[in-house]
């Protein structure tokens, strides 16, 4: 099973290469260009120095969010244009997942992958870990910080991965409540942890995946206030 990774859905892009779960290649770029810029030449690089080409893969899979609203939406098209012209399954999974198995073998803790959602909210789902097994513990939502951590009586620190674990982290430390941040190379969001999840589950047709936001975008917020 040969998979095509993408992840968008925050300030850092990342494409991997993961054959029958073992990851063969992966380039990640966080030099503050958008993604419409440096998506598709990262895919195209990553495909040529390995020598394959879209039709070899078995999958596409893209994390469909939530996150940034625009850096879904470019990697959602993306993955959906290359999975249309080679007519390829694709799986769109949740980035919050996708970042959960990138701490399920740091011990006990709760695992608690956290996105910057702005207006005091973060994007935010809780695992624990069984082996190299995750259980969700609850479904992806945007909820304030003082709401995340109002219960504490979990066995182990929060173990904090994502953009916003920093700002997580500084919360919790003033309340005196033990956390953990994921080290730097594993605490930003990554296209394996989005073929893992991909890995298990069945391929749809480019038709039926699209963005999941989660709440409406900014647009859409302020045409709901003019129609009240």
């Amino acid at each position: 099973m040969k998979i095509l990774a993408i992840e968008s859905s925050a300030q850092a892009a990342s494409v991997a290469i993961v054959e029958n779960g073992s990851l063969i290649a992966q380039t990640t770029q966080h030099a503050g260009l958008t993604h419409s810029k440096t998506l598709l030449p990262m895919i195209h690089a990553l495909l040529n120095g390995l020598d394959i080409k879209v039709a070899d893969l078995d999958k596409i899979a893209i994390a469909r969010g939530p996150g940034s609203f625009t850096g879904i939406r470019i990697g959602v098209a993306t993955a959906k244009g290359l999975a249309f012209a080679a007519d390829i399954p694709l799986v769109g999974v949740s980035s919050l997942e996708a970042m959960a198995h990138q701490a399920k073998h740091l011990g006990p803790g709760l695992i608690t992958p956290v996105m910057d959602a702005r207006r005091s909210q973060v994007y935010n789902a809780l695992f624990r870990a069984d082996g190299a097994r995750l259980i969700r513990l609850t479904e992806d939502r945007a909820i304030a910080i003082e709401d995340l951590f109002a219960q504490a009586d979990h066995e182990g620190p929060y173990l904090l991965v994502g953009d916003g674990a920093a700002l997580c982290y500084a919360w919790l430390q003033d309340k005196g409540i033990p956390a953990q941040i994921l080290p730097e190379h594993l605490v930003q969001q990554t296209a394996w942890g989005v073929a893992i999840v991909a890995e298990h589950l069945p391929g749809e047709s480019a038709y039926e995946v699209n963005p999941e936001y989660i709440r409406p975008s900014q647009a859409e917020r302020e045409r709901m206030e003019r129609g009240k």
